[in-house]
């Protein structure tokens, strides 16, 4: 356990039904105890799942009290109905946990195209609001109540002392395939006991989300339901969050949203090695950005660092392709500390050795000098495996 649940906040996991294994669980809820502040951000793919836009509507807020989550089914591109279903669901959770209908908050994951199955989720709404709590277990079980083909719950947290009082950041996440920015098939919920204005909770949540969620990438493939909410209580100090204070929250939020982030991609489908691409010396962070990703998204490069074959020309490549313009007899190119290619050219190394290094680790760090500037970027990813091919192959979408 890496988190503590912040004051003001119950949760609960259960299992009713709609994944096939039924000792699973596939419901949430996160209920504040009093009006809570919200803030959301969301996929940018044109198609979006009703729950999304449910949440768009409704936050930043000052009033939210509960948020259903439900796995195994995305409640995605099915029309009227979907939307109908989505704000029922809020509705059936609002009404469990004594709030008002649009107190409440929803998201959904799992095969798009099929309608909720509204029985079941009614039914384990009233099971999770007979269950909340706010120690350790009900903690993890509403973090396994979210996640599909993840390996295991993910989950962070923070505390830090403002003006004498300790504020504390809890943070659940879910995904392992369809992962690419902006954002990726990821679910977030955050809390806080943080006082914080509608308008803050916003700003330092999208700032949190720009170096975290949008900086990781499995095959590239944007999701129609892509979510993080940040949720906060107030419970643990009288006045909102300003100053030297809202800084340090904001460092702390982005701590914790980079610690779930990461944990999407080492969790990818299949996946043997968590890549970490440091762009730097670009003019900017968008170029820094657009070359870490364009090297995350390469096939050739993830099929590479899946076979520990520290081939430096599939990266080199992939940055000159990225669109971003730069000086190639400028630009060095390092993997796990060794220097591979400088100022334009190879430089002789121990492949073997450099392979070595990448079979005995899970992590590999790709880092890509440039000399157009001092801005950066990092990005996060998985290499592509047999075992992702078979898995997403057979996985009905």
């Amino acid at each position: 356990m890496t988190a503590s649940v912040p004051q003001g906040f119950r949760l609960a996991g259960v299992s009713c039904g709609i994944k096939q294994d039924s000792s699973r669980e596939d419901l949430t809820l996160i209920v504040a105890d009093a009006p809570s502040v919200a803030a959301g951000v969301y996929t940018q793919n044109l198609v979006y799942a009703a729950p999304v836009a449910v949440d768009r509507e409704r936050t930043p807020s000052d009033k939210m009290r509960v948020v259903a989550v439900n796995s195994g089914n995305a409640n995605a591109c099915t029309g009227q109905r979907g939307m109908e279903d989505a704000l029922e669901m809020a509705r059936l959770a609002a009404e469990a946990c004594d709030a008002e209908p649009d107190q409440s908050l929803v998201m959904s994951t799992g095969i798009i195209g099929d309608f909720l199955p509204m029985d079941k989720i009614a039914a384990g709404i009233r099971s999770a609001a007979e269950r909340l709590g706010n120690d350790e277990d009900a903690f993890l079980s509403a973090a396994r109540g979210i996640i599909t083909t993840d390996k295991s719950h993910k989950i962070a947290g923070r505390s830090i002392e403002v003006a004498g009082q300790t504020i504390r950041i809890a943070g659940m996440a879910k995904g392992a395939g369809m992962i690419g920015p902006k954002m990726a098939t990821m679910l977030a919920a955050v809390m806080t006991d943080a006082r914080m204005t509608p308008a803050d909770a916003q700003a330092a949540l999208v700032a949190a989300v720009d170096d975290s969620f949008n900086c990781i990438s499995v095959e590239g493939h944007m999701s129609t339901n892509d979510t993080v909410l940040l949720l906060a209580s107030g419970a643990a100090c009288s006045e909102p969050l300003a100053g030297d204070a809202l800084s340090a929250f904001r460092t702390a939020l982005r701590e914790v949203c980079i610690e779930l982030a990461r944990q999407i991609p080492d969790d990818g489908e299949g996946a043997s090695h968590l890549i970490t691409i440091d762009v730097c010396g670009t003019a900017t962070r968008d170029d820094a950005f657009s070359i870490a990703k364009t090297v995350a998204n390469s096939n050739l490069v993830k099929t590479g660092i899946s076979g520990n074959d520290p081939n430096w020309g599939r990266i080199v490549c992939a940055a000159g392709y990225s669109g971003v313009q730069f000086d190639p007899n400028r630009l060095s190119l390092r993997l796990n500390g060794t220097l591979l290619y400088r100022d334009g050219a190879p430089v002789e190394f121990d492949a073997t050795s450099v392979s070595h290094s990448m079979q005995e680790n899970r992590e590999t760090h790709i880092i890509l000098e440039l000399a157009e500037g001092d801005a950066s970027a990092r990005f996060w990813t998985s290499d592509l495996t047999v075992d992702y091919v078979r898995f997403n192959s057979d996985y009905h979408t």
